[in-house]
């Protein structure tokens, strides 16, 4: 399939999107669309913040426990990991959401 075709796919007609964020009760929140909408744009808007907050932070996180620099505190390494696990969420959700909607195998095939 070509890229467009690809685009087309992954943002409409596969069913409810799966959304960068979560109700207030933690529950997952999914929009039904065709793609194309202001919460659409939105929602990857969210998820490209998401994904650059979470590789900003991996640098850092890299830097901060590379040979030969000076150690963090208690404190800091905590907050470091738990800034991390929620990068770690944020992307896996990210990539869940994308994943549901990619075009079948066989669809993809048909195409070529």
């Amino acid at each position: 399939m070509r890229r467009r075709d690809l685009y087309d796919a992954a943002s409409g007609g596969g069913g409810p999107r799966l959304l960068p964020w979560t109700s207030p009760e933690g529950k997952p929140c999914y929009l039904s669309t065709d793609g194309r909408g202001y919460l659409s744009t939105l929602a990857d808007s969210i998820e490209t913040v998401q994904l650059s907050m979470g590789q900003e932070l991996l640098e850092y996180a890299r830097k901060a426990t590379a040979p030969g620099v000076s150690t963090l505190s208690a404190t800091e390494y905590r907050w470091l990991a738990c800034r991390l696990t929620e990068a770690l969420a944020d992307a896996l959700r990210v990539a869940d959401s994308r994943g549901q909607r990619l075009p079948e195998e066989e669809e993809a095939d048909e195409g070529a």
